[in-house]
């Protein structure tokens, strides 16, 4: 035993520096972050989605107190042009210039749109290939470009300038008369009472959408694959929201909308509502495209 309260050098490395981790302590702690963080971001990324989709309901409501006043004001009327085409303007929100071509094809309004005119989960452009370009149809001086978006991607019309973009679409059915009819929905300007029509809590205005209108037919095909391809109503068969879209309803009431719902909805007048790609038509899961299959049946 040393005598004396002065300790050598090689005394003190002997000792293990009580505060220090081993080797074995740190990568215990390491493992269990790894752990925590396999854990909660699974979690964050619901929170997340959930956030983004609650702000496209609230954008829709917006959108359903703007339409539900323009209507109490104008007898019941929405804006109107021909083969729907309107929607385009509808959500745009800005009034374009006297020397633009269209100018005397649709109603405009002044009702601000820049943010609310898209889904916070498509807020930027997708490059989905072009979706619209013309140059007149069936008589109509129609001139529009632009380029389809995505799931998670928002469309963009380019022509007629300013550029702008969005990711809803509008049932162009209900903006052209709500009829299937191609007397009553081709070159003409038709305004009817949308606040007479019965079942209008089914009767969809603006969703979620690949395009800024669309025109379902009841024996539409679904697309083969997510990100498109088939008839119209793949513009809004898009998985935004985990097997669903947001929708605004004829009544202004707003709630999600299952892919499959799609075929169940009233989209025009003469719509068959129980046609073949529903469960009262005969449709069973597994007849559906393989990334349908595991969402809910209508």
């Amino acid at each position: 035993m040393r005598r004396g309260g002065r300790q050598s050098a090689a005394d003190k490395t002997s000792i293990p520096d009580a505060g220090a981790f081993t080797l074995i302590e740190l990568l215990v702690v390491i493992s269990i972050i790894a752990l925590l963080i396999a854990i909660l971001l699974p979690a964050m990324q619901r929170v997340r989605k959930q956030a983004r989709a609650m702000r496209c309901q609230s954008n829709l409501r917006q959108w359903g107190q703007f339409l539900s006043l323009y209507t109490q004001d104008n007898h019941g009327h929405i804006p109107v042009g021909p083969m729907g085409h309107v929607g385009v303007w509808l959500l745009r929100g800005s009034i374009p210039s006297p020397d633009d071509p269209n100018m005397s094809l649709v109603t405009f309004h002044r009702f601000p749109t820049q943010d609310i005119v898209f889904c916070p989960a498509a807020a930027k452009p997708g490059d989905g290939g072009p979706f619209f370009a013309y140059s007149g149809y069936d008589s109509i001086p129609l001139n529009m470009q632009g380029m389809e978006g995505l799931a998670f991607g928002a469309w963009e019309v380019t022509k007629p300038a300013p550029a702008f973009h969005g990711s809803y679409g509008c049932n162009s059915w209900l903006f052209q008369g709500f009829s299937h009819d191609p007397r009553r929905s081709r070159g003409e300007r038709i305004e009817v009472d949308v606040l007479a029509f019965e079942g209008r809590a089914e009767i969809p205005v603006l969703l979620d959408s690949e395009a800024p209108w669309g025109e379902p037919h009841d024996s539409d095909r679904p697309p083969s694959v997510a990100p498109g391809g088939g008839a119209a109503i793949r513009n809004f068969c898009i998985d935004r929201h985990t097997g669903c879209v947001n929708g605004l309803f004829l009544d202004w009431s707003v709630r999600k909308v299952g892919l499959k719902e799609l075929w169940t909805l009233y989209w025009y007048r003469e719509f068959n509502r129980a046609g073949r790609w529903t469960r009262a038509g005969g449709m069973k899961p597994e007849d559906w495209p393989e990334w349908m299959r595991g969402f809910k049946d209508y």
